[in-house]
């Protein structure tokens, strides 16, 4: 069963589209800023909530096959012609599924600090968090971010997850995102990538200082990921987009105007 998914949209639609993924407990308003002031000069820009993320709907099903099915649906129901598609993390891992599982779809494939290996987790300790936080009475922002703060040093990364965070009236809150079905899909998502070949253009980025790409993943891009580009934007951590927004939209660029 496929999810009707929400987007925000940016440039004109002559222009050759883009799909942007988020990563995991991301939601599309992390890409409105490139989005809006670079990539919609030269591109119809759709920028989606995945599945259980953001405006998009909940659904029990949560993995890298349905949410590749769900991209699917939303291109060939607009009729679009074969997009380009910029993937952060979990992102990355759903637009290499998809571009694997149905290539005539995808004319440029750019994968942003994720490997089509099986990850090694991490957000764990963030799900248990989230999920502890007491949502069931009158609360303000403040107060979820000082509970958060108990088990989440960094404010940046607090920053980023109360932007998953909305009102319900008379200060109630509520999570925009189903953490309940993340948090049990969670492992799926760190499985491999489905196994095949992408035959066409594809760019991988990666942060200098993030430890997600490995040498080792070096080889398994190549060998299934044949006409692929690698690069490093200097500087930054998992958060390429983010901590270096200048650098990064200038290699997606370099290589996605290329031989059009």
């Amino acid at each position: 069963m496929t999810v009707e998914l929400n987007f925000s949209e940016y440039g004109e639609a002559t222009a050759p589209p883009l799909l942007i993924l988020h990563g995991f407990l991301g939601a599309s308003g992390n890409w409105h800023t490139l989005s809006r002031n670079v990539f919609s000069r030269t591109h119809h820009v759709f920028a989606l909530d995945l599945r259980n993320h953001g405006d998009s709907p909940h659904a029990s099903e949560f993995d890298l096959p349905s949410m590749a099915r769900d991209v699917r649906h939303f291109i060939e129901e607009r009729d679009l012609p074969p997009v380009d598609l910029i993937g952060h993390s979990m992102g990355g891992k759903v637009g290499m599924e998809l571009a694997i599982q149905h290539p005539d779809l995808i004319r440029r494939l750019v994968v942003v600090d994720i490997a089509p290996g099986a990850g090694d987790g991490g957000h764990e300790s963030i799900l248990g968090a989230l999920q502890s936080v007491d949502l069931s009475g009158p609360t303000s922002r403040d107060e979820v971010d000082r509970h958060l703060s108990a088990r989440i040093s960094s404010k940046p990364i607090r920053q980023f997850l109360l932007k998953n965070l909305r009102s319900a009236g008379d200060n109630m809150y509520e999570w925009k995102n189903n953490l309940p079905v993340l948090a049990a899909g969670y492992p799926r998502i760190n499985e491999p990538v489905i196994d095949g070949v992408f035959e066409g253009p594809t760019l991988v980025i990666s942060g200098e200082r993030s430890p997600y790409i490995r040498e080792s993943d070096r080889q398994e891009f190549s060998n299934r990921f044949p006409n692929v580009r690698m690069e490093v934007v200097t500087g930054a951590g998992h958060w390429v987009h983010a901590e270096n927004p200048d650098e990064f939209s200038a290699k997606v660029l370099d290589f996605l105007d290329s031989e059009r």
